[in-house]
C-alpha cells in the first residue's frame, strides 16, 4: 500500500508538527514556571516563535496547552526517578532513592521543578509523572511490611507534601545544599512511615546514580 493509501495511524509522523507542538508545549513551561498565565495565544506562540494559526493545530485552548505542559513536566520527574531506582527490588530503597533524588532536581532543572510547584498540591492527584509510581512503590512497602503506614493513599498525600515542601524551601534558599537537605528530608520521611532510625540512615547514605538530563 502506498503512503498516500494507507491510514493515518499508519503513516510517517511530520517532524515539522513534532517540533512545533514541543515548542509550544515548551513555552507553556516556560509560561508557567514564571507563573504567567493570564497571557493570550498570541503571546504563547511568540514565546514559542512559532506561527499563530499552529496553535490551534496541536491544542484547543490555552488551558490544554499549560495542562499538558504540567503532565509533560510531570512525566519528565517519572522519567528521571526510573532511572534512578532501575535495578533496586526492595521497595524502601527505591522510596528513598526517588525522593533523595527529586529533592536534588531543584538546582539542577529549577524551570521544571517550578512548573510543579506552581500547582502545589493538585499534581499529587494526577495519573501522570511520579503519583502513579509512588502509589505503587506504598502499596509494595505495605504489603511487605516495610513500611507501617495504614494507607498507601493517605502515605503518598504525607510524603508528597513534604516532597513539595523540601523543593519550595530549595527554591527559596539558594545558599542551602541541596544534596544534604535532601537527605535530611528523605530521613524524616522514612521515619514517618514507619522505618526504624538506623535503617533509615542507612538508606539514605547509599550512593545516588548519575541521572541524565529528559529529553
Amino acid at each position: 500500500m502506498t503512503v498516500e493509501g494507507a491510514p493515518r495511524s499508519a503513516r510517517r509522523p511530520d517532524p515539522r508538527k513534532a517540533r512545533t507542538r514541543a515548542a509550544l508545549i515548551a513555552a507553556g513551561r516556560r509560561l508557567l514556571a514564571e507563573g504567567r498565565i493570564a497571557v493570550s495565544v498570541q503571546e504563547i506562540t511568540s514565546e514559542a516563535s512559532v506561527g499563530f494559526g499552529s496553535f490551534y493545530n496541536h491544542f484547543d485552548s490555552k488551558e490544554d496547552l499549560f495542562a499538558e505542559a504540567v503532565a509533560s513536566a510531570l512525566d519528565a520527574w517519572g522519567e528521571m526517578r526510573d532511572l534512578a531506582v532501575e535495578g533496586i527490588d526492595d521497595p524502601a530503597e527505591v522510596f528513598a532513592t526517588s525522593f533523595r533524588m527529586l529533592g536534588r532536581m531543584q538546582r539542577r532543572l529549577p524551570e521544571l521543578v517550578r512548573v510543579v510547584l506552581n500547582q502545589g498540591m493538585s499534581v499529587l492527584l494526577t495519573d501522570r509523572g511520579l503519583r502513579p509510581r509512588a502509589l505503587a512503590d506504598l502499596e509494595r512497602g505495605i504489603a511487605l511490611r516495610r513500611f507501617t503506614v495504614p494507607d498507601a493513599e493517605m502515605a503518598l498525600m504525607m510524603a508528597g507534601g513534604l516532597l513539595l515542601g523540601l523543593v519550595q524551601l530549595l527554591d527559596a534558599n539558594p545558599a542551602l545544599d541541596d544534596a544534604q537537605t535532601s537527605d535530611d528530608y528523605t530521613l524524616h520521611v522514612l521515619l514517618l512511615l514507619g522505618l526504624d532510625g538506623e535503617e533509615a540512615k542507612r538508606l539514605v547514605s547509599r550512593p545516588l546514580p548519575e541521572i541524565p538530563d529528559p529529553d
